[in-house]
């Protein structure tokens, strides 16, 4: 595959670039359950001139910067990413399709047999602190993630990257042990975000507090558990393909304000104290979608669905018979309607609807059926008790679910939902709220019988990221041993050819679904709301919020 094409006709005319970003937003604008009309795109009208300068001051839920916080390599936690794909820039850019185009490399080529990428990079990209981007930089990012006390997150994204070699200044070649068909899809994530290799020598593991990127804004100051201030990197002027703006960010400043409470989020972009905040529950959703002073910008997080992960291992999930009765107990649709309002859609499969080898088959493939879950049960050995509730051999069917995140997306509440109709059906719901210490340690241990996440990632390989014993910790959402589904997963990362690709993802998801090793809940859409002056924002392909293109009317 070559990119230089891309790269000649983005040099010669920025117009068909520009359709394609807004096809891009407006594809992602459409996302939402049952296709929402969207009240703000965020995007400038084409007869709008941007002005510089200015700050924009975004509430956000999660700021507070812990271990590993701003360091793109080592988090796994969406709100820092947030904030990091502000500072870090990637080789490439994830385009509309799942197409991939050019960003810190203008061009690569790969061999026939999917093993060896020759990148060509830019010659004029500028480090936050002065230091230039070169192929030995980017080496040093790949060797950095390789690195036991860094691989933690970042490394299951390069999957079977073995070496690179720098070929000329701007030259780097990286090899493969076996084709690893995510690999370009991957570059363009945030967790791949290139570093600068002076700023980690300097401050090594101090670095996360001292993030050094080349993208359009730098790190200015942190104060923990409330702001992280940004501001414009005014040498940049190496965009992604498919942006309207070329040169340095318009904002002088970006801060990001810690606001867990998503009332208050609400509250204080209302009372002007923010420019813009995300998370918007879904009752204040519905009326700012009505108020001319707010602009809605909306997107799909490409992500493994929020699902809820049974612990195969420990009883009563041991039985398949009876995981199937807990699913067929649990009305999703209803719980979903009733918690999000309808600005959320009900998952069908772990994959979300715009990565790559989502199968829309799945779709309306079951229903509640709370009389094959009786059914099930009796047959399995579970009887109800005077409260209602089952047992077996003097053992209630209780069932513990561990919860460290509080009501983020409102995720207990639909826990509240779920354990009244599990009721009904004789299954009796524990929630344990914990610590992140206490959480990590019982989940390691099997402690548990349910666990509830989602994961996000451009391409159905994230499914092999979860459920392959080969890559999962000891504290992954999945305990599955499958060698039927090891295989599947691990033929769909090495098969280069889309079409005969992602049919082996249709067989996994099938076979997901049918062992009830986890259970679909919700597609995660993304909400910004931003103050009518504030033009420009923007959610990129993978659901994170851009503000590059960014500025306030005055």
């Amino acid at each position: 595959m070559n990119c230089e094409s891309q790269r000649k006709a983005r040099h010669r005319d920025l117009a068909p670039w520009r359709l394609a970003c807004a096809a891009l937003f407006a594809a992602a604008l459409l996302a939402a359950c049952g296709k929402p009309e969207p009240t703000g795109s965020g995007i400038a009208p084409l007869d709008a001139k941007p002005v510089a300068g200015g700050e924009l001051v975004f509430a956000f839920d999660g700021a507070a910067v812990t271990a590993f916080g701003l360091d793109p390599h080592r988090s796994a936690f969406a709100p820092h990413h947030r904030i990091i794909r502000s500072l870090f820039d990637s080789l490439v850019v994830l385009q509309p399709g799942g197409k991939v185009g050019p960003w810190l490399a203008k061009s690569w080529e790969v061999s026939a047999n999917g093993l060896t990428y020759t990148f060509q990079l830019r010659d004029d990209v500028v480090f936050h602190d002065g230091s230039k981007l070169d192929a030995a930089a980017v080496k040093f990012n790949f060797d950095r993630i390789q690195d036991p006390k860094n691989a933690l997150i970042a490394l299951s994204d390069l999957g079977t990257y073995a070496s690179s070699e720098v070929v000329a200044t701007h030259t780097l070649r990286v090899r493969l042990s076996a084709p690893f068909a995510p690999f370009l899809a991957n570059l363009s994530k945030s967790t791949l975000g290139i570093v600068s290799p002076a700023a980690v020598t300097l401050h090594g593991d101090k670095f996360l507090l001292n993030p050094v990127g080349s993208g359009p804004f730098k790190f200015v100051s942190l104060q923990a558990g409330t702001e992280i201030a940004l501001a414009r990197h005014e040498s940049y002027h190496w965009a992604p393909a498919g942006s309207a703006n070329i040169g340095p960010a318009y904002l002088d400043k970006l801060t990001f304000k810690n606001v867990p409470e998503e009332a208050t989020r609400v509250a204080v972009l209302a009372n002007g104290q923010v420019g813009a905040s995300d998370i918007i529950p879904p009752q204040n959703l519905l009326a700012l979608r009505k108020d001319p002073q707010v602009r809605i910008v909306q997107g799909e997080l490409l992500n493994h669905n929020y699902s809820l992960y049974l612990n195969t291992g420990r009883e009563p999930w041991t039985d398949a018979s009876v995981r199937r009765a807990f699913k067929l107990a649990l009305d999703i649709d209803t719980a979903v309607k009733t918690v999000h309002l309808g600005t959320l859609a009900r998952a069908w499969a772990p994959l979300s609807p715009s990565i790559p080898g989502y199968d829309a088959r799945f779709e309306n493939s079951w229903k509640p059926d709370r009389a094959e879950s009786a059914r099930l049960l009796d047959a399995a050995g579970w009887k109800p008790g005077k409260d209602g509730i089952r047992q077996k051999d003097g053992k209630r069917l209780t069932l513990v679910f561990l919860d460290t995140q509080g009501n983020r997306e409102k995720r207990l509440d639909l826990l509240t939902v779920f354990r009244r109709q599990l009721a009904d059906a004789g299954f009796e719901l524990r929630i344990d709220s914990l610590s992140s210490g206490q959480y990590l340690e019982r989940s390691a241990a099997g402690d548990y019988d349910l666990l509830g996440g989602s994961l996000f990632a451009p391409d159905s390989d994230v499914l092999r990221r979860i459920h392959s014993p080969l890559l999962r910790s000891r504290s992954s959402v999945s305990k599955i041993n499958d060698p039927a589904l090891e295989d599947l997963l691990q033929a769909g990362a090495r098969e280069l050819d889309p079409a005969k690709r992602w049919p082996l993802y249709s067989q996994a998801q099938q076979r997901i679904l049918d062992q009830t090793y986890s259970i679909p809940i919700y597609v995660l859409i993304y909400f910004i709301a931003t103050n009518a002056k504030v033009e420009g924002v923007q959610i990129d392909a993978h659901g994170f919020p851009v503000f590059y293109n960014a500025w306030i009317r005055t």
